[in-house]
């Protein structure tokens, strides 16, 4: 394909793309840990700043740093991201960061590291970066607890929000992710000596039993629906009738809908054994990211694509969460997966093809361009909250 002159800048950027990959992944940020974080933070101000001219505003929000880079126009196209990563402390001595034949390995390469870059060099070769805000968090990988209501202000003032998370195989979008439910079940039975008076006890453990049954018949295949128990645990003593009992629960629906369809279920159920409780807590924490969000993204990022001799990318859905179900749910168009070609994000085979940065960072500032350009082009079907 014949190369444009974007074309020409980004391949111009894939030596320092390359390095400040190796730096941003050789600094641990796990998302449990406060003082990495800061660290990470701290390196990553440094590549913005070098990247773009000046520092982003640092935010603390609990112990998770965000960095906050605002634009001064009044069109705004939020560039999403975060920098946390599911290694703990430790992980990076027995995996460094290594590149062989173009492939990137090391902990967070993929899962977004990689995805940052590429948005820091995209931003850089905009003629006019004024229209462009870049937030990057770092409790993403724990559900974005203490960033939420940063995110959401910033989005609801956005024009558009494109999220850098990995992009599926292949290099497509993420034009729908499902929407993601947690809750806990607290179960109360009876404690009693197991070999002289089991009778006299209510077990938990039994009780859990159950719970986790009618937890598992509430998920829906033809609708896509999961309910998945995960965490269980029951009892202190071996001879001792379990007197507590917990069960962390996993939902995840494509739709609105189907996801306040699980809650309102879930919150329904009972104990089965007299006597015993059960108290339910947690709820909705993602609404869906629905395929009218993206749907106008999508076709402005095929035609930026072909506009600059790539390949036009697929939109799939995925069934993993991220922060762009929080903007879409505000009714903002949002697209994801934007961010590096590569595969296995939290697992040990994780890697980045960094031969394909640079095509991934034009075309994030082709569609950039575009949006600014053409925004009526994202009407969607679902409107602002």
């Amino acid at each position: 394909m014949t190369s444009t002159p974007l074309m020409a800048a980004a391949a111009g950027r894939a030596l320092w793309m390359s390095e400040r990959l190796g730096d941003l992944v050789s600094c641990e940020s796990p998302s449990a840990e406060p003082a990495a974080l800061t660290r990470c933070a701290s390196l990553l101000n440094d590549i913005v700043t070098e990247a773009l001219g000046r520092p982003a505003q640092q935010i603390m929000p609990g112990t998770s740093p965000c960095l906050l880079w605002r634009g001064t126009s009044s069109c705004q196209v939020l560039v999403l991201g975060h920098y946390d990563t599911v290694w703990p402390l430790g992980t990076l001595a027995g995996w460094p960061y290594t590149v062989t034949d173009g492939i990137a390995s090391g902990p967070g390469v993929f899962d977004m590291k990689a995805g940052i870059i590429q948005a820091l060099a995209a931003v850089g070769l905009l003629d006019d970066p004024s229209g462009v805000t870049l937030l990057l968090t770092s409790d993403e990988e724990t559900g974005s607890a203490a960033s939420r209501d940063l995110i959401e202000d910033q989005a609801r003032s956005a024009t558009a929000v494109l999220v850098c998370e990995p992009s599926a195989d292949g290099g497509a979008v993420k034009i729908a992710r499902k929407g993601v439910g947690s809750y806990r079940l607290e179960i109360t039975g009876r404690a009693a000596h197991a070999g002289l008076e089991p009778h006299l006890g209510i077990n938990a453990g039994i009780e859990m039993a159950h719970q986790v049954l009618a937890l598992a018949a509430l998920a829906d295949p033809a609708l896509e629906i999961t309910v998945t128990p995960t965490v269980l645990s029951a009892g202190t003593t071996a001879n001792t009738v379990p007197e507590h009992a917990r069960v962390a629960v996993d939902v995840r629906a494509w739709t609105r809908a189907g996801l306040e369809h699980a809650d309102r279920q879930i919150r329904q159920l009972s104990p089965y054994l007299s006597d015993a409780t059960v108290r339910i807590s947690g709820g909705i924490n993602r609404y869906p990211l629905e395929t009218p969000a993206a749907t106008g993204l999508l076709k402005l990022a095929q035609e930026a694509a072909a506009g600059i001799g790539i390949m036009p990318p697929e939109g799939v859905r995925s069934g993993g969460g991220s922060d762009g179900n929080l903007t879409a749910a505000l009714g903002t168009p949002t697209l994801d997966g934007l961010g590096a070609v590569g595969g296995h994000p939290h697992a040990r085979s994780e890697h980045t093809d960094i031969t394909a940065m640079p095509q991934r960072a034009a075309l994030l500032a082709e569609l950039i361009t575009r949006i600014r350009a053409n925004p009526a082009a994202l009407a969607q079907e679902s409107t602002r909250s």
